[in-house]
């Protein structure tokens, strides 16, 4: 039951939270940030190496600051920061105690000692430059593998506590009815989380044994399909989980309701149903697979995945525009968005990394993810370009904005350089916007993927010579790296410092602006829009992507039909 003392009510949210529950959120994010830094440093190094006039590291250098690269931001700082949302939208949004909380400090330092064993791999040892992928033949050192394993056994852990606390909260009624949306949307990320963590262990732990000399082959297109399953899945807990975030951002800033909770709903399970299956995507070019499993991966089942993000990406700006014009900016299209708190970066994170995630990486994710337009860009930097369209502006953008209201609330800090902050989100999205369209743009022209010599300048028969539109997108693209690890390292500061030096919050203490909106009442919402349609902007918002989508979608198929010439 329930006991007042292990709790605390947030003055400013009357969020009640469980103090063992607390403890963990906090370590979780700090351990998430801590690798957010080694991995944006590592990132600098790989962006000013593919910049041909500046191309910093050598060789070896290079891969192993791209495996660190990947694994720290694609792995370790996303899903510490993921196990810390899980915590919050289960103990602290449903106001029950967390399940089994000393079992999560052994998973959180299971989590930590997997990080630091695999970074000693890559990054010390020196013997592990195999990518995130890390295919085998080409094997790596054992704690590469070991600090793997551990890492997904401490997240499945805290999968299996999120799922315990929710028992605890219906046994012991802290809500009524259905579970908050945000909180079905963590549920969504927790399920593909199990999912994910299973198929890396299905594959790593074989894997490890061949390492180790027990097990004497691992066939490479069985790892590939396993390690994809993995691989690929674990982006879509990214989805679901920042996908969550945006519906608290528009409630806690907006106090937005969704337009039907009913059908987000059915989009999230959308997403358990069908958005592994886009990891077929990765295994177009693979000779094993039938055309029959790759075409029906990539088009049938993958459109429903597709539809899923497009009803979030409707209802998500579409609430915040139905709570707007409900509070008064009501005339034409867009007041509602010009009057939008733009200074407030917890509102312009979420909402760019909402419409970066549409544009940059839900419609060239569609190309990408088609089997023929697949094979003119796979093995080309447009892959890259693509997922920092994903997990960067939309993953990373979105739990950065977040940050930003959770330092007060939870960590009980000021932030500081409150002007910077208010930046930050714009830096860092611009950077990342430009580091995925010249990414894809080079990518589109034929720029490999993976190779430190981007140029061929030390081949034998010397280089390549790539189109000055080329080499114009790398090297545009190595400033907007420049610009994403000024925005990087500005959240870095304002983050850390804030925990160590912010003014300190008592328990009881407010922090002195409105830290949570009141929800417009039912009477604002009548006659609210443009005529009879309550959410034009939105709307109009929502043909434009669709005009772009479409228009991208038939020039790529131009482009692939001009590669296969006929006579």
């Amino acid at each position: 039951m329930n006991n007042d003392a292990a709790f605390r009510i947030c003055p400013d949210t009357g969020l009640k939270f469980h103090r063992p529950a607390e403890g963990l959120i906090k370590a979780n994010a700090v351990a998430a940030v801590v690798f957010l830094l080694v991995g944006g440093i590592l990132g600098l190094g790989v962006g000013l190496t593919r910049w041909p006039e500046v191309h910093l590291l050598d060789a070896n250098m290079f891969y192993l600051f791209l495996t660190g690269h990947g694994i720290n931001l694609l792995i370790f700082w996303i899903i510490f920061f993921e196990m810390a949302v899980l915590h919050f939208c289960s103990s602290t949004l449903l106001s029950c105690r967390i399940a089994t909380p000393r079992l999560g400090w052994v998973a959180w330092a299971m989590m930590v000692t997997g990080a630091l064993l695999n970074n000693y791999a890559v990054l010390w040892e020196g013997n592990s430059s195999v990518m995130m992928t890390s295919y085998v033949p080409m094997p790596a050192g054992t704690l590469f593998y070991v600090g793997l394993i551990l890492f997904a056994v401490g997240a499945l852990i805290n999968c299996f506590m999120f799922l315990g606390t929710l028992v605890i909260a219906r046994a012991e009624r802290t809500y009524e009815g259905s579970i908050p949306l945000v909180t079905f949307g963590a549920l969504t990320a927790c399920i593909i989380a199990i999912f994910t963590i299973a198929s890396g262990a299905v594959i790593l732990i074989p894997t490890l044994l061949w390492n180790l000399g027990f097990v004497s082959n691992i066939d490479a297109g069985v790892y590939r399909l396993i390690w994809w399953a993995f691989g690929h899945s674990s982006q879509q807990i990214n989805v679901s989980a920042h996908v969550a975030v945006w519906y608290a951002i528009a409630a806690i800033v907006f106090g937005a309701r969704p337009l039907s909770e009913k059908v987000s709903r059915f989009a999230f399970l959308l997403y358990i149903a069908v958005l592994q299956i886009a990891s077929a995507h990765h295994l177009l070019v693979d000779p094993g697979l039938s055309s029959e499993w790759k075409i029906f991966n990539t088009s049938y089942a993958m459109y429903l995945a597709v539809m899923a993000s497009m009803v979030h990406g409707l209802t998500v700006p579409g609430s915040i525009e139905a709570a707007q014009r409900a509070r008064g900016y009501n005339s034409g299209l867009f007041e509602w968005l010009r009057k939008a708190p733009w200074g407030n970066p917890t509102f312009s994170g979420m909402f760019m990394s909402l419409v970066g995630f549409g544009v940059l990486g839900g419609i060239t994710g569609v190309v990408m993810g088609t089997e023929q337009i697949n094979i003119i860009v796979h093995n080309t930097l447009y892959v890259p370009g693509h997922f920092h369209g994903t997990v960067v502006v939309g993953t990373t953008l979105a739990f950065m904005a977040l940050s930003f209201w959770l330092v007060p609330i939870l960590f009980r800090r000021e932030l500081i350089l409150p002007r910077l902050a208010s930046w930050q989100p714009y830096i860092f999205g611009l950077g990342m916007t430009g580091v995925a369209l010249f990414l894809m743009g080079a990518g589109t022209l034929g720029v490999p993927r993976r190779h430190w010599d981007i140029l061929f300048s030390s081949a034998v028969d010397g280089g390549y010579e790539f189109s000055a539109a080329a080499l114009t997108m790398l090297s545009l693209n190595g400033m907007s790296v420049v610009l994403a690890s000024i925005g990087g390292a500005a959240y870095i500061v304002i983050i850390v410092g804030s925990l160590l030096f912010g003014r300190r919050l008592d328990e009881n203490e407010k922090v002195g602006r409105p830290m949570i909106a009141t929800p417009p009442p039912d009477s604002a919402y009548e006659g609210i829009g443009v005529g009879t349609i309550t959410i034009p902007g939105t709307l109009v918002m929502v043909f434009v992507f669709f005009a772009a989508f479409v228009l991208y979608y038939f020039i790529n198929w131009k482009y692939l039909a001009q590669t296969w010439g006929l006579s």
